[in-house]
């Protein structure tokens, strides 16, 4: 064989491993899966539509322990031009919606029955993307993990990481973020922001809204216990046995409580009433709470142990009925002791609803002024 067929025969080779594709990346959290063209509404029937651009998505994010995952979740952009810069994203948190798909808020902002779309629509009107998480197992095979708190923060977080690499939505990755939630979404938020320096450091986080914050999963178990919300606490027992499968929920229950946990493992918020007046004696021959096991994990979601490093705004309704303001303003204790600047409103709100539609429009003016660089002044 000639030096001249030699050479050709390697320059034929070099060729031919040029056009063979290089192994595929990993998935790495806040991927786009898919991102489908979706409308959304105002009102049921679909007779008023949100006049945006909307993508459903689903994208890679991670669990509570720290496994790969997929979350689905609703990406809205105005359509008009931002005239300031890079558009803001806010990474929006939803409150409680129940442990079935059909509960989700992708789902329910499709057919106009989506109640926070009402605040969500006050950072539209201001020009900012919004990017609402489904969380871990809401309109995604497997069980919701409800208040799995750093389940729930990587889903926000991944969010807004997945809304700027939708090429069509034309978001910068380089864009100004605030985060904001209520209830299970303060929860949610809460934890975006403990866990965002370690797990989205490149995310220009500059502020967190948190409202009615479940942060001691204990505190406020121990309020519902027997009480007309109980179907709230026996969801939670539902979604943490989801995400750590060492609690074996199952195991310690008793016939009716098996049946009952059965019955509501897909129900919306609304339909966990029927559980109302139950404790969790009724549901367990055992004291479910302070099982070492579930001792554990509920000091393991007790928000307050890593202070956030941007500006954090919670509020709380001081006729909270659901999460007593007790458990709101230990938080902002921690958090002040802790330096983190912390800006405080207890409401005059007599109950947890009314906490979300006082505290909302102040949140939203509050991340506003975050969004355009403005300080935040604390009052620990």
């Amino acid at each position: 064989m000639t030096l001249r067929v030699r050479v050709s025969m390697f320059l034929t080779l070099l060729s031919i491993m040029s056009f063979v594709a290089a192994p595929a990346r990993a998935a790495a959290p806040g991927d786009v899966v898919s991102a489908q063209p979706t409308t959304v509404y105002l009102l049921p029937g679909k007779l008023l539509e949100v006049p945006v651009n909307a993508w459903h998505l689903r994208y890679t994010s991670t669990s509570a322990i720290g496994t790969p995952n997929t979350v689905s979740g609703t990406l809205l952009v105005p359509k008009a031009s931002y005239p300031l810069g890079r558009r803001p994203i806010i990474g929006y948190a939803v409150g409680t919606h129940g442990l079935g798909d059909q509960c989700a808020p992708s789902v329910s902002m499709s057919q106009g029955r989506e109640a926070e779309l009402a605040l969500v629509s006050l950072f539209l009107l201001k020009g900012y993307a919004v990017a609402i998480t489904d969380y871990e197992g809401l309109g995604t095979p497997g069980q919701h993990t409800y208040m799995a708190g750093v389940s729930q923060g990587h889903a926000v977080l991944d969010s807004i990481r997945a809304a700027t690499r939708v090429p069509a939505a034309g978001l910068s990755a380089q864009a100004p973020v605030g985060i904001m939630g209520y209830s299970q979404g303060g929860a949610s938020a809460g934890w975006a922001a403990q866990l965002q320096p370690s797990y989205a450091p490149e995310l220009r986080l500059r502020g967190v809204a948190a409202g009615g914050v479940p942060a001691d999963l204990g505190a406020v178990a121990r309020n519902l216990d027997g009480g007309p919300n109980f179907g709230l606490a026996a969801a939670a027992g539902v979604g943490l046995d989801a995400a750590y499968p060492e609690l074996d929920l199952e195991a310690d229950l008793n016939d009716r409580g098996r049946a009952l946990l059965a019955d509501a493992a897909d129900d919306c918020v609304g339909d966990l009433s029927k559980l109302a007046g139950l404790r969790f004696a009724d549901i367990s021959p055992i004291d479910l709470m302070n099982q070492p096991k579930w001792l554990a994990r509920l000091a393991e979601n007790r928000l307050g142990g890593t202070p956030p490093r941007v500006p954090v705004f919670l509020y709380h309704g001081r006729g909270d009925e659901i999460i007593p303001l007790a458990v709101g303003s230990a938080l902002r204790s921690e958090y002040c002791r802790a330096g983190v600047n912390v800006r405080w409103a207890s409401l005059p709100a007599p109950n947890h609803v009314t906490g979300a539609i006082e505290g909302g429009p102040l949140a939203t003016e509050w991340l506003a002024l975050r969004m355009l660089g403005l300080p935040a002044f604390g009052n620990c």
